[in-house]
């Protein structure tokens, strides 16, 4: 039994890193959608949350991260209670258009499957899946890869959403030519049933095939307009990740969204990690970083957006992002951008002028 529970639990966490450890977290949000789909397929949502110390209430709070771990005791606790073959695909199947807001219509308001997909590639780090895309459009069929080594329950739940609502989305014209799974799934024959194509499980690769004729399917509710307002506000999304990986990048993603509102000390940001602060300080000169850099690096960011966009007086800036004491904050800012926040805030009003 312990063998199979780990295997299952494998399925959910497996993530390459660059340094060989394994680490991942995805927002509580979205594990919330994929809690209501397993309650829909008849799951007590409760009993599968109570192993990982997780609360409800905890999950509607956008700033709170939830560790792979915790995902995998959930998947394999449903799957000790009532094992459900393929549970990544009955999962999607039950998570509806709109789940993940600003991605979901990002993609559906563009004007082609084709050009829906580059934006799912371009804007996927918008939300918690460990997967990443990659298209090869001179490929023929062309492909939606899904690179390294991703665990199947990301890799199948991923595949499974995209089908299912690019199929919705062009009123049922849009079929793919392949699926490709690096592992095997529990019912191959199950999925080539749901999508109509052929499924190669062990191949060297993760992903998609779509033939040109279904990569050019108009979608149904393409939107210029709102599709250009979406993609400036991703855009603005995208630009303030932090270019980290692992659990540095986890890290960083915290403090940028307390560092102007909360309490950015390691002892109260460790917690949403499930972790204590000295093993969070232990991972992260595991992987050469350290949390002082990473704060003083979300400050840096903070400061200049605030000094840049803002009305805030530059006294109150620099109460904002942490300094009791204005002289400190100056000769920190003219370190960060070679300059001081004044010089800093003339400029940015010209370029905007």
């Amino acid at each position: 039994m312990t063998a199979r529970v780990n295997s299952l639990t494998e399925r959910v966490t497996r993530r390459a890193q660059p340094n060989g450890s394994a680490w991942w977290s995805m927002p509580a949000p979205d594990l919330r959608i994929l809690l209501t789909a397993f309650g829909r397929l008849g799951y007590d949502v409760e009993t599968l949350l109570a192993p990982t110390g997780i609360r409800q209430g905890e999950l509607d709070d956008p700033d709170r991260r939830i560790p792979c771990e915790a995902l995998g005791v959930i998947v394999s606790g449903a799957q000790r209670t009532r094992r459900t073959p393929n549970l990544a695909l009955e999962a999607a199947r039950l998570v509806p258009i709109g789940a993940y807001p600003l991605l979901d219509y990002l993609v559906l308001t563009s004007d082609t499957v084709g050009a829906g997909i580059h934006q799912l590639a371009r804007y996927f780090g918008l939300v918690g899946n460990p997967v990443s895309l990659h298209v090869h459009e001179r490929r023929d069929p062309i492909r939606i890869e899904m690179p390294g080594s991703p665990a199947p329950f990301g890799v199948e739940f991923t595949v499974s959403l995209i089908l299912f609502h690019l199929r919705a989305e062009t009123e049922g014209r849009f079929v793919a030519a392949s699926i490709s799974f690096g592992h095997t799934p529990d019912d191959v024959a199950a999925f080539e049933r749901t999508f109509g194509c052929p499924v190669q499980s062990t191949a060297s690769w993760n992903g998609i095939g779509v033939v040109r004729d279904a990569w050019r399917l108009p979608l149904r509710r393409r939107d210029p307009v709102l599709g250009r307002m979406l993609q400036a506000q991703a855009d603005d999304v995208l630009a303030r990740l932090p270019a980290r990986d692992g659990l540095a990048l986890e890290v960083q993603r915290l403090l940028a969204m307390r560092v102007a509102r909360g309490d950015t000390r390691i002892a109260a940001l460790a917690p949403q990690l499930a972790m204590s602060a000295r093993t969070l300080q232990r991972r992260l000169a595991a992987d050469g970083v350290s949390y002082r850099d990473l704060l003083e690096g979300a400050r840096k960011e903070a400061a200049g957006r605030y000094i840049a966009e803002s009305i805030l007086s530059i006294a109150e800036v620099a109460f904002l992002v942490g300094y009791s004491e204005p002289a400190a904050f100056h000769r920190a800012f003219k370190r960060w951008y070679r300059t001081t926040p004044q010089l800093y805030r003339q400029a940015a009003t010209r370029r905007d002028t």
